[in-house]
């Protein structure tokens, strides 16, 4: 079920590498909805799964929220190691470095192939469960794609690198999910994990995936997708829960 589910994401990613393509007007709405439904996920799901897991407190804090917050430190310390990497090579002369397009690219895959084993692991606490994860992956993975082509293209690599590149990054959450299936995480390591996604999804959303939202696009519509987004989760995992 889980490899099945994770291949929305392969479609999403893929999808976000055309639009990369033929660039379309409407790509800050579909951003500021994936957004809203990251938010939501994190906060209506993710955490709540985490904190009932694994609720042992460490110098008064419980061990999920620890992890919660390591998690956003993690992509934040990551996202600005790359971002000074980028710097220290000339980014401002990106058609000069292709290596750096492609190392910036294969970052990226390694956080889809993160995000498969994300899906897998949920699934293995419940199918509710795995699905609203499955959603935010899927989702936040348009912009992946996005990103992934963009990036590659953007550091004078040929269209064919970044094509290959995008089938990577749209094949990683795939092979992530299907690496679950070997082996199962014991319930509380399970919960810890969901943590630390969590923190780590949520820096996506807020420093990632909404900024991008509206830096050409300040609109209402955009901050109204948003908004949907997250009531749309709320929703959803409510119904499941009753």
């Amino acid at each position: 079920m889980a490899v099945l589910v994770a291949l929305g994401s392969f479609v999403m990613t893929l999808v976000g590498g055309w639009t990369a393509q033929h660039v379309s007007d409407r790509r800050h709405l579909v951003l500021g909805f994936a957004g809203g439904l990251m938010l939501g996920v994190v906060g209506f799901d993710l955490l709540p799964e985490a904190v009932e897991g694994a609720p042992e407190r460490i110098y008064g804090v419980p061990a999920a929220l620890l992890l919660f917050v390591g998690g956003f430190l993690v992509a934040h310390i990551l996202e600005r190691l790359l971002a000074l990497r980028q710097a220290e090579h000339g980014a401002h002369q990106p058609g000069q470095l292709p290596q750096v397009g492609i190392g910036a690219a294969s970052a990226m895959v390694g956080h889809s192939m993160a995000d498969g084993v994300a899906i897998g692991a949920s699934f293995q606490v419940d199918s509710a469960m795995g699905l609203t994860v499955a959603l935010a992956v899927v989702t936040h993975d348009f912009a992946d794609g996005f990103n992934t082509y963009t990036v590659t293209r953007a550091y004078g690599n040929d269209r064919r690198k970044a094509i290959l590149m995008l089938l990577a990054d749209a094949c990683a959450p795939v092979v992530g999910a299907a690496s679950t299936l070997f082996f199962t995480i014991p319930a509380q390591a399970l919960a810890c994990y969901l943590g630390f996604f969590g923190g780590a999804l949520l820096y996506i959303a807020a420093a990632e995936i909404l900024p991008e939202a509206s830096h050409r696009h300040p609109a209402r519509s955009t901050l109204l997708c948003t908004v949907a987004g997250a009531v749309l989760m709320w929703v959803v995992i409510g119904t499941a829960l009753d």
